[in-house]
C-alpha cells in the first residue's frame, strides 16, 4: 500500500543456537505521516526488533519492506530510506563544529556535493540550530546534540526515521523542543517509529501505540484500545487518610469485574478503580459523599492514562 512505509511480516529471531527466541512471529505496520510507539517491558524484543527493522540484524524468518525495498535481500537499498537516531553523547568529532560534522556525514551518505552544504544548512535550520553551525560540538548541551543526531539522520533526505529513547536524560524544556521537532517531522509526511520509557511522552507524540511481550506483538491500537484490552476504559483516583480509609469497604461495594488498587502515598491511602466499560463509578461517588459528605478533594475520574492502560497490561506483556 502506498501509505505503508515500513511492513514487516512475521519476524522471527532467536539467540544461542536457538535456545532463546528473542522475537517471534511479530507483524508490523508504520505509515507516512505516522508516529508509531513500540513499547514494552525489558527483555520484550523491542531492541531486536528496531534491529530487524532498520537492517542492522538479519531475521532468521519474515521479511521487512522499508519504503518498498526488501531490506532482508537489498539492506544497503533499504538502509538509504530510512535515518536512525540512537542518540547520546558520542558519534561527532568533538573538536570540528557542527558544519563541519555534517558536511563530513552527508559525504558518507551519498549526499551529491553540488547539494551537500545546502542539506546541511537546511537540517540545522529544521533542528533549529543554524545560529550554532560553527560552533565545536564539545561546546554543545546534551540536547544540542541529540538535535545534531537527528539533523545526521535527516541529511539525505529519508522518509522513515526510528527514534530510541529521544529525550531521556534531557532536561523538561530540551525535551519539549524534541518533542515539538518529532511532531513537526510527522507533519510533514515522515513516518516514525519512537521508543521511550516515558509513558506520558508517548501518549503526547504517538498515533499509533504497539505493546510487545515475550517477541509477539500483543496489541497496536491507541491508547483507548490498549485500555479496552486491559478490560477497562476508566479510572477513578483519589485518596484517604488512614482513619477515612478505614471506613470505606471497596471490597463489599464494587463489583468483581471492577479492579481496585490500593498503596501508600506519605501519610495517605492512595486508590485507583478501573471501570469496565458496562459499570459506572456512581455507586463509588455516592458511598464516598454518603461517608465523608463530599468526594475527596484530589477526586478524579477520567478515561484510563496510556500508563495506567500499560501497567494493567504487565502480566501479558510478561508472559
Amino acid at each position: 500500500m502506498a501509505d505503508i512505509a515500513v511492513e514487516a511480516r512475521g519476524l522471527k529471531r532467536s539467540f544461542n543456537k536457538g535456545k532463546f527466541v528473542a522475537v517471534n512471529g511479530l507483524s508490523l505496520d508504520i505509515k507516512y505521516g505516522q508516529i508509531h510507539a513500540l513499547l514494552g517491558p525489558n527483555g520484550a524484543g523491542k531492541t531486536t526488533t528496531v534491529k530487524m527493522l532498520t537492517t542492522l540484524l538479519q531475521p532468521d524468518s519474515g521479511s521487512v519492506k522499508i519504503a518498498g525495498v526488501d531490506a532482508v535481500k537489498n539492506p544497503t537499498s533499504a538502509r538509504r530510506k530510512l535515518g536512525l537516531v540512537l542518540g547520546g553523547d558520542l558519534g561527532f568529532y568533538p573538536r570540528a563544529s557542527a558544519q563541519q560534522n555534517l558536511c563530513f556525514f552527508a559525504d558518507i551518505q551519498g549526499v551529491p556535493s553540488a547539494k551537500r552544504h545546502q542539506r546541511v544548512a537546511q537540517v540545522l535550520q529544521d533542528v533549529q540550530l543554524t545560529q550554532y553551525a560553527d560552533t565545536k560540538v564539545s561546546g554543545f548541551s546534551r540536547g544540542m546534540k541529540q538535535r545534531l543526531h537527528i539533523a545526521r539522520a535527516l541529511l539525505h533526505e529519508p522518509r522513515i526515521l526510528f527514534l530510541d529513547e529521544p529525550t531521556t536524560g534531557l532536561d523538561p524544556d530540551i525535551s519539549l523542543e524534541i518533542r515539538d521537532l518529532v511532531s513537526r517531522l510527522a507533519r510533514q509526511g515522515v513516518a516514525v517509529l519512537l521508543t521511550s520509557h516515558s509513558m506520558a511522552e508517548v501518549e503526547e507524540l504517538a498515533d499509533q501505540i504497539s505493546l510487545i511481550g515475550a517477541g509477539k506483538l500483543v496489541i497496536s491500537g491507541q491508547v483507548q484500545d490498549i485500555a479496552a484490552c486491559a478490560g477497562f476504559d476508566r479510572c477513578s483516583t483519589f485518596t484517604l487518610t488512614p482513619a477515612q480509609d478505614g471506613l470505606l469497604k471497596l471490597s463489599e461495594l464494587l463489583p468483581g469485574a471492577v479492579v481496585h488498587e490500593r498503596r501508600p502515598l506519605s501519610a495517605q491511602w492512595l486508590h485507583t478503580i478501573y471501570w469496565p466499560q458496562d459499570q459506572s463509578s456512581a455507586v463509588l461517588e455516592a458511598e464516598l459523599k454518603r461517608l465523608f459528605g463530599r468526594l475527596p478533594a484530589d477526586y478524579l475520574c477520567r478515561p484510563a492514562s496510556l500508563e495506567q492502560a500499560y501497567l494493567a497490561m504487565a502480566d501479558r506483556l510478561a508472559r
